[in-house]
């Protein structure tokens, strides 16, 4: 594992990449409705990237073939965007990642669609805050594992699983580098945070089990028993004081 140490220059940078992301997020959740397609939101994505200087990360990214991913219900992430329109009850995760000065900056969030009864809206709030826990031990003299244990943790208590196939990564001039952070408990600390590491934090959090499989097209990654996933991500930047959230425009 080589993991890129970033120099204040550097984290300078991505939190421009990091804010640009965070704000494009937040543009398209405004647009966001019942009968709106997930075509429209990655087109908005699209436009509103390159309106701003930058490119859309996931645009060809080995193959991807939208600038935006629309994971919606039981989809646990990657999803497609296509002619599909929204619908009430519905939960969508808009995953955006924009690259910026040649860096890139990656942040997620699921929102609710219309009106969502409470169970819906419980496991939306429980993901959220594993993110939050997650966030909240990822401080440079603590390890990586405890991310881990902290997501663990709350999702079990309210009966969730966490998905495994899928995990946080470094980033910054590369789209995912070193480490790979993972979201669930291993038995092992695994290696120590410092200064100057950035990388994201992005707990996939299933209604029922952990267990996902892929789509025919290579992408698309579904729950294995048909329930919800739903899912929050930041890019976050050891510094001397901590942790800082670089996407903390939402």
């Amino acid at each position: 594992m080589s993991i890129k140490i970033k120099t204040e220059k550097e984290i300078g940078l991505m939190r421009e990449s990091c804010l640009l992301a965070a704000e494009i997020l937040a543009r398209a959740e405004e647009i966001v409705k019942p009968g709106v397609t997930t075509n429209e939101i990655d087109k908005f994505v699209h436009d509103y990237t390159v309106k701003k200087g930058a490119y859309p990360s996931p645009l060809n990214y080995h193959g991807f073939p939208k600038s935006v991913c629309t994971s919606v219900n039981n989809v646990v992430c990657h999803g497609i965007p296509d002619k599909y329109a929204l619908k009430d009850g519905d939960i969508l995760n808009i995953d955006v990642t924009c690259t910026l000065h040649g860096y890139h900056g990656d942040t997620s969030k699921t929102v609710l669609i219309g009106q969502a009864s409470s169970k819906i809206k419980k496991l939306v709030d429980v993901t959220y805050r594993c993110l939050e826990e997650g966030v909240a031990v990822a401080y440079p003299g603590n390890y990586f594992g405890d991310i881990g244990v902290a997501i663990q943790d709350l999702a079990d208590e309210h009966g969730y699983g966490v998905v495994r196939e899928f995990c946080g990564h470094g980033i910054g001039r590369g789209f995912h580098e070193d480490p790979m952070v993972l979201h669930y408990r291993t038995g092992s600390r695994g290696q120590r945070i410092t200064e100057g590491m950035v990388f994201t934090i992005e707990p996939m959090i299933n209604e029922g089990s952990p267990d996902v499989f892929v789509a025919e097209d290579g992408w698309t990654v579904f729950t294995r028993d048909g329930k919800l996933s739903a899912q929050f991500e930041h890019t976050v930047a050891m510094t001397r004081n901590g942790p800082e959230v670089l996407t903390k425009f939402w």
